[in-house]
């Protein structure tokens, strides 16, 4: 067989694609690495490996073809799908015929990462798949599976790679004049924000845990609002709203027209937020407007579970966080497209009607999907602890060496190649 040759792109902040490379190399692989700002330099050692892009976005899409041509690629690794050089380089790899590994965010955070091959989330071939055909698939199976877990395992580890990443980029720019990012803010808004979350995060959590308990033991029903980042690829590419504002205009004014008066409801936001969604401002005139004041709650990032264990039910535009929800039972509104979107468990009623009396999930056919994304997408570990690191590099590369993909492996009656289903803390 001839040498496999890896062609890496943007990782997730940290040393794990580096800590991948080193694992395929020992394989009998060909690993090479294009950078596109100095971020992802400083996290890639090995220099003999790395061509630093110093092109236009403009003028990606011809080099990134040129480069897979020239070095006979084989397979194409990234993080994420739908940042615009990313998009590029996958369209360009198809028609090349080339293996695409796609890295994301678990669908079952925090102890899961995602491992597909050709695209993720929306794009990913989950979307393709019913609850009957994964049940066909675990046909036979019979195993005890973990719970989800309650928490990130790794936030501070999150935070810090990517404070340090952002600080590196803008340590030297000259040399990547012509790199933009994917994202609307700036590379100094980015580090600031990153930094800032670093060092509030002991007051925020004091906060957060005060709010959190006058909730729990508030004595009222309450419904969650799962927030995400508006600059996170699932929400842009996969939402129907533009900003998170358009899309809790409409849940709080759904609440008003269809929950109960004594229904409270609590806007959970994303751990990763650090100020960049709708401010406190903003949302108290939406309540006032609606006329619940006293009546919504607004959480900055932390655990779910205390939250969940009493919540009514869920509702949000395409968070992985809803299967946290579906785990418990409890009735989840995804107003998005995501992997989880299935008829016998997300409800499809309007934003009223969920409120009023919300459909639950068949949570058969729930543990049923649970299973098959831990038997196909799902590794345990993570990308930024080390020991995350570690469970994770142990089975993936094996993965990602394999001549067909996970849900294939899992249809022909093969489970991807992994030591266990159990997850470790970071």
């Amino acid at each position: 067989m001839d040498t496999r040759r890896f062609l890496f792109l943007q990782g997730p902040h940290g040393p794990f694609f580096h800590r991948l490379a080193g694992l395929l190399r020992a394989a009998g692989a060909h690993v090479h690495r294009v950078g596109f700002n100095r971020g992802d330099e400083a996290f890639w050692p090995r220099r003999d490996s790395f061509t630093a892009y110093q092109g236009t976005p403009e003028d990606w899409p011809a080099a990134c073809g040129a480069l897979l041509d020239d070095t006979a690629v084989t397979d194409l690794v990234l993080y994420g799908d739908t940042r615009p050089i990313h998009a590029a380089a996958i369209a360009a790899a198809r028609t090349r015929g080339i293996r695409i590994h796609v890295f994301e965010e678990g669908y079952l955070r925090p102890w899961w990462v995602s491992y597909e091959r050709g695209g993720a989330n929306a794009n990913s071939r989950l979307m393709g798949f019913t609850v009957p055909q994964m049940q066909a698939a675990l046909a036979g199976m019979n195993r005890d599976l973990p719970d989800a877990p309650a928490h990130w395992g790794d936030m501070r580890h999150h935070v810090f790679y990517g404070a340090l990443y952002h600080f590196f980029v803008l340590l030297r720019p000259a040399r990547y004049t012509c790199w933009r990012p994917h994202r609307d803010l700036t590379v100094g808004q980015e580090f600031r924000l990153h930094l800032r979350r670093l060092l509030t995060m002991p007051f925020t959590a004091l906060e957060r845990r005060v709010r959190t308990r006058r909730i729990v033991h508030g004595g009222f029903p309450y419904h969650l609002c799962l927030m995400q980042l508006e600059h996170d690829s699932n929400f842009r590419a996969h939402s129907p709203y533009p900003s998170t504002m358009a899309f809790l205009e409409d849940v709080i004014a759904g609440f008003a027209a269809g929950a109960p008066a004594h229904h409270h409801l609590v806007l959970k936001a994303h751990p990763l937020d650090a100020g960049r969604g709708p401010d406190q401002a903003a949302i108290r005139r939406l309540t006032r407007k609606h006329g619940l004041a006293g009546r919504v709650h607004v959480l900055r990032g932390g655990k779910l579970a205390h939250l969940m264990n009493g919540a009514r039910s869920a509702i949000t535009v395409n968070s992985t966080a809803a299967q946290q929800a579906l785990w418990r039972g409890l009735p989840v509104l995804a107003l998005g497209r995501s992997v989880y979107a299935k008829p016998e468990f997300v409800s499809d009623q309007p934003i009223s009607a969920f409120f009023a009396d919300p459909q639950r999930p068949d949570s058969r056919a729930y543990r049923n999907y649970r299973h098959y994304l831990l038997e196909t997408s799902q590794v345990a570990g993570g990308f930024y602890s080390a020991r995350g690191r570690r469970q994770l590099l142990r089975q993936v590369v094996d993965m990602m060496l394999t001549d067909s993909d996970p849900y294939d492996r899992l249809a022909s009656g093969r489970s991807a190649p992994r030591q266990n289903l159990k997850p470790v803390s970071g």
